[in-house]
């Protein structure tokens, strides 16, 4: 009788004894982006369209090429591989230009980022086979290995995966193959590998950010979470502050998770607000809440005929807005703070009423911004 045992299939499984590392120096933790993205493996980075998941990402393709840090963060130097079916050549290189000039640097010094322009493309990497279901790497698959076998690029950014699979994103099994795919890349070439994703409206509703099945999650080694910052006002979801937005730490298997870094967009960038912390965030949103309600009241007094100082007197626009119902609830001193801010910002401007014995003065949008 012979063996059931298949001696073939038996020696095809490589195996380690632990003991085999008795004595051997404990190789350290490799980052590409100090505690959030891991090196020679995989990161999801979440995010609705148009909070600037591409923006971001093509921040980290620059930041990777000058070896600079990222939102803040240290980033290892080296070449980047970015395969976008998002942006196309014109968008592409409208946001490089802003990139290269918030790093006072030229296109010219941004040579190793290889991007791969797909945008109203197929950008299909791998897809269900017909006779099985099993995931099968495409002819762009093979020619995106071909690249970084030979650019052996430090990181490689692929946006995003509604584009780049084939298969049913709430499949657990396909999941798993195509990041498995994604993985085994990461560990032949030594990048980081990075997955533009969007996440579905329960994952928004949630705040988790996910979509499909949880093997996305589950199978990545680290997912990040860009979201906008946002505020529940009697049932409504406003958004105080366009510009800012947040990136947080969802999944880390080989760091902290629940970590939150505060951005502001500025300049065609996004910056971290360093110096920001979940109290000095919430006052952040709150500032932004009063300025649009002290500008939203100018824009109603105006309607109503009704004058606003920006002096201290009878109609100080602080004190009148403090006592009408629509200021809902802010405070005089927030209003105060929100005046002043928008002045500075050049919003607002002053226009002189009455008559010529008894000029004042009144509170009015800058209709004129860029003469400030």
């Amino acid at each position: 009788m012979s063996d059931p045992l298949d001696e073939a299939a038996v020696r095809a499984l490589a195996t380690l004894d632990a003991s085999a590392l008795y004595g051997k120096p404990v190789p350290p933790r490799a980052w590409h982006v100090d505690g959030l993205i891991p090196s020679g493996t995989v990161t999801i980075v979440n995010g609705d369209g148009g909070t600037g998941k591409s923006l971001i990402a093509k921040q980290l393709g620059a930041a990777t090429i000058l070896a600079r840090p990222w939102l803040g963060r240290p980033c290892v130097g080296g070449r980047v591989l970015y395969l976008s079916a998002e942006d196309d050549r014109d968008e592409i290189h409208r946001r490089l230009v802003d990139i290269a000039r918030a790093e006072d640097v030229s296109l010219a010094d941004l040579d190793g980022l290889v991007i791969a322009p797909l945008a109203g493309e197929d950008a299909v990497l791998a897809a269900p086979d017909g006779r099985n279901g099993l995931i099968k790497e495409t002819p762009l698959w093979r020619g995106l290995r071909f690249q970084a076998v030979t650019l052996e690029p430090a990181l490689i950014i692929l946006d995003n995966s509604a584009d780049v699979f084939g298969g049913d994103e709430n499949n657990r099994a396909q999941v798993r193959q195509f990041v498995g795919m994604l993985r085994g890349l990461a560990i032949e070439t030594g990048a980081a590998i990075v997955l533009l994703s969007h996440p579905s409206v329960a994952g928004m509703a949630s705040g988790s950010g996910t979509s499909g099945s949880t093997a996305w999650s589950n199978s990545v080694r680290s997912r990040l979470y860009l979201k906008r910052v946002t505020t529940n006002e009697g049932g409504s979801i406003l958004e105080p502050d366009p510009d800012l937005r947040t990136l947080s730490t969802m999944k880390a298997n080989y760091g902290r998770t629940g970590e939150t870094i505060p951005l502001r967009w500025r300049d065609g960038v996004f910056v971290a607000e360093e110096t920001a912390t979940p109290s000095t965030l919430d006052r952040m949103t709150q500032a932004a809440r009063a300025e649009r309600v002290f500008l939203d009241l100018v824009d109603a007094y105006s309607a109503e005929g009704r004058a606003v100082s920006p002096s201290p007197s009878a109609s100080y626009a602080p004190t009148q807005f403090a006592r009408d119902p629509r200021a809902q609830g802010i405070p005089k001193g927030a209003l105060i703070a929100a005046m002043n801010a928008l002045f500075a910002a050049g919003t607002l401007a002053t226009a002189e009423t009455g008559p010529p014995s008894k000029r004042r003065q009144r509170i009015v949008r800058n209709t004129n911004p860029e003469a400030n």
